[in-house]
This record gives C-alpha cells, structure tokens and sequence, in this order.
C-alpha cells in the first residue's frame, strides 16, 4: 500500500550574503513544515489550491514520468513570507519532497533541487534549504556544499513589512562598472573561502556590494544604518538577506542578543521588528513521519 503522509521539514536560507547574487546561500535552523497527504477518489487535484504548489506538482509528475494522484497540502513554521529567508523555497520544496516520499521515492535530492531551483530562476536558496549548510551553486545546477560551524551565528531582524522579490529584481541596473565588477567578484570568493575553510573571522570587510544592495537599500529604511550599529557592537559584517526585507548580521562567538538589539534601535522604521539569532543548519530538508 502506498504511502498516504507526509511531513516535510524545510530550513529557511539566506542567499546572496552581500556580493554573491543568485549564487551564494546558506541555510539556517529555522524552518517550516510542510504536510502532504493523498486524497483518494478527490474532486480537485490539488487542495488549497495554489499557483506555486501546482507548478510544483506539474514540473514533478512530469519529471518523474509518472501518474499524478490528488493530494491536500498544509503548510507552518518560522519562516515569514516575502522577507528574504527563501520562503517560496520552503513551500516548493516541501511539496516536492513530500510528494517524492508519497510515490516511492524515484527521484534524489539533485533532482528535486533542480526542479525547485527552476521554478524558482535561481539556486541560490534552493540548494541550502535541499542540501543544507553553506552552498555555491549557478544555473546550470552544478554546485558545492560546505558545512557550517555553530560558531557562527546568524542575527536576523526581520521587520513587519514585506518584499516581493519579483519586484526587488526589477531594481538592479543592467550594467556596472569593471571596478565594481571586480570588487564583487573578489568579495565573493573570499566568503565562499572563508566559509569553506571556517575560517570564520576573515569574513569580515568582505559583505560590500556593488550589483544590487544599493539599488534596494530604499526597500529596508535605514538598511546601511542598521548593519553599522550591529558592526559597531561586534557583529563581523552584515547583508540585506534575499532581496529583503531581513537584515542579518554575523558574528563569531559574540553577544547575537545584543547585536540585534543595536539592529532595532538604529531606525524608527525597524523598532517594531522581529530578532532571531540561529546558526546554520547543515541537513537541508528531510522528511520527519510518514505513514
């Protein structure tokens, strides 16, 4: 008898990290749930209905070159909507992981990461939330994974506004500067090696950006202002996460609480914002309980 449920736990992620645009992602222990049970003999396919879990549903069947069946779908966590932390990721994910367990499992994890990461336009936070910990990836699905010490912690202030990443992409200008080319890319490599090698502290001075934080810093009032005073209170550097409207900060062993809090404090449009401090997590999603 096949299996009838699934629970699928999928970590948030937070991509780019400055320089790395749709190339760098690193997944963190925060995470949302996702549930898919089989619904025989139902009316709709698929219940809720929803534009992403339908493509979802549609890019897997097809894939996997097998019969559809009709499933019900529910979703919870700690990951928001729309503020940068690859929630679309958790939702595309989950239901592609669960639905994979449901008809047996023919497809492995690279597979459902370039599913997602094709629906999605970039891996940057499919593969994290798949693979877990720090992931270097490009669109032709090639990647390298790393994991990440709890050494390095993660402080999140996530305001209570949204951005919609499709129209935080229309921002970015279609050309740059050779400098400002060089400088990211050089930016770039040194966190990826940083990361890789866990030599955690020479991350720091490294963050700039020239390809789109400034072009999205008007999305995140006080954006540069609130990486300074976490800076200015030990944090090693900080990023806007995604295309926002999170803001994470890094630090090495240091007092994530109170960088936070020094986050909140630097702009009247943040004081309401939610802190989290988390690590990363190095399991990507997996599925918790079947039956």
């Amino acid at each position: 008898m096949p299996l009838q449920k699934a629970v699928v736990q999928v970590p948030a992620s937070t991509s780019n990290l400055g320089p790395g645009y749709d190339c760098l992602g690193l997944a963190l222990q925060l995470y949302n749930r996702v549930t898919v049970s089989r619904e025989e003999g139902a009316k709709e396919m698929i219940h809720p209905a929803h534009p992403m879990v339908k493509e979802a549903t549609d890019a897997y069947f097809e894939r996997a070159r097998s019969e559809a069946f009709a499933f019900s779908w529910s979703i919870e966590g700690d990951a928001p909507i729309s503020r940068g932390l690859g929630s679309s990721v958790t939702l595309r994910l989950g239901i592609l992981t669960g639905i994979n367990a449901l008809n047996g499992s023919p497809l492995n994890q690279q597979a459902l990461f370039e599913i997602c990461s094709a629906l999605e336009g970039h891996p940057d936070n499919a593969g994290p939330a798949t693979f877990g910990g720090f992931v270097v990836a490009d669109e032709k699905f090639d990647y390298y994974r790393f994991d990440v010490d709890d050494t390095l912690q993660f402080v999140l202030l996530i305001p209570d506004f949204e951005v919609l990443t499709e129209e935080a992409r229309k921002l970015m200008p279609k050309e740059i500067s050779h400098k400002d080319a060089v400088t990211n890319t050089g930016n770039a490599c040194k966190i990826t090696a940083a990361i890789a090698t866990k030599q955690y502290h020479q991350l720091r001075g490294n963050f700039d950006d020239y390809l789109h934080q400034p072009y999205r810093q008007h999305l995140v009032p006080g954006l540069q202002e609130i990486i300074d005073a976490g800076k200015a209170v030990g944090a090693i550097g900080g990023f806007l996460s995604g295309s926002g409207s999170t803001v994470c900060c890094l630090t090495v062993r240091g007092d994530g609480r109170k960088i936070g809090e020094a986050m909140r404090l630097a702009h009247p449009k943040v004081r309401d914002a939610e802190i989290k401090v988390v690590c990363a997590d190095n399991e990507g999603a997996r599925v918790l309980y079947t039956e």
